[in-house]
């Protein structure tokens, strides 16, 4: 795989064949059907119009992803029209060292006793040591919840203005006018994934899972708001201070929001080292890594270099 991704290989990253299709376009083809794309009457048309165009004018000059490649290749694809073009880039990486630096929060759907409506659930939780800070069950969705909810989650955690960073999905009420006042009120950074990319926001979407795949998730719907608000009262508990989380060495994320992580480890380590001292023929290697997950990134970014090395 190293060795391949080391050749000369072309954009779309095949090898491709030796030699030439026999049905390439010759260069006289290729300069005509950009003479035609780009004249007068078919420049601020696209090659999806222009094609049938050409066909019922009795003329064929390519199919529209040949012509699509042509301009590709030319430099000449780009987004023309007003609406805001399609984002292909990750959003900024976001690097947590420590509680209450980056925080996500989303909102997901809760059945309710009628068809087609439902309750909503928001969660907030902090990046690095995934712990819930804020939780709450609403009758709608919009963006005066949210701002309630984070000024309650900020006030409990004591959070300092500039400190902060909270990552969302980005749906209408994350992005609304009064979410963004209230964020700017608190001193926190907004950060947002990609329209329609659920796995810029990963953490939430894990949390979510973990919630309604556990064993005492209702089967049917909830009665009430007050209904599902209890049952995520009770969620949020045990998620903090019962739940032995496997991304940050099997501790609750409240033992590790408040650091007593650190101690958890070190004993986990002493009891590993000295069963290796009593049967140090049973260990064919080191023993469980039990040391402590210091960084956690949010959206890394994959660099040429950190994927040679991988």
């Amino acid at each position: 795989m190293q060795r391949w991704k080391r050749q000369g290989v072309g954009q779309d990253r095949r090898a491709g064949p030796k030699s030439t299709p026999a049905n390439k376009l010759s260069p006289a083809e290729r300069r005509q059907a950009l003479e035609v794309v780009n004249a007068p009457e078919h420049r601020d048309l696209s090659p999806k119009q222009i094609v049938p165009r050409l066909a019922d004018q009795g003329r064929f000059l390519a199919s529209e992803s040949t012509i699509y490649r042509i301009l590709r290749e030319e430099g000449l694809l780009n987004h023309r029209s007003p609406s805001r073009p399609p984002s292909g880039h990750r959003p900024r990486e976001l690097v947590a060292r420590g509680p209450n630096q980056v925080w996500s929060w989303d909102i997901t759907y809760l059945r309710s006793p009628i068809l087609g409506v439902f309750f909503y659930l928001y969660l907030v939780m902090d990046v690095w040591s995934r712990k819930i800070v804020g939780a709450a069950v609403y009758a709608s969705e919009c963006g005066e919840h949210a701002s309630e909810l984070l000024t309650q989650a900020c006030a409990a955690e004591g959070i300092a203005p500039g400190n902060l960073t909270v990552h969302s999905d980005n749906g209408g009420p994350m992005k609304g006018s009064t979410l963004l006042a209230t964020l700017r009120h608190l001193g926190i950074v907004p950060s947002y994934s990609r329209p329609h990319v659920s796995d810029d926001n990963p953490y939430s979407e894990a949390l979510f899972r973990t919630a309604k795949y556990r064993p005492e998730y209702p089967h049917g719907p909830f009665a009430s708001v007050e209904d599902a608000s209890e049952w995520v009262g009770w969620f949020v508990e045990w998620y903090n201070e019962v739940h032995l989380h496997s991304a940050i060495r099997f501790v609750t994320p409240a033992q590790r929001h408040r650091g007593e992580d650190v101690e958890i480890l070190a004993n986990r380590r002493a009891v590993y080292e000295r069963a290796r001292e009593l049967h140090p023929e049973r260990w064919s290697g080191r023993t469980r890594d039990w040391s402590r997950t210091e960084v956690v990134r949010l959206n890394p970014q994959h660099t040429p270099a950190a994927t040679e090395a991988a």
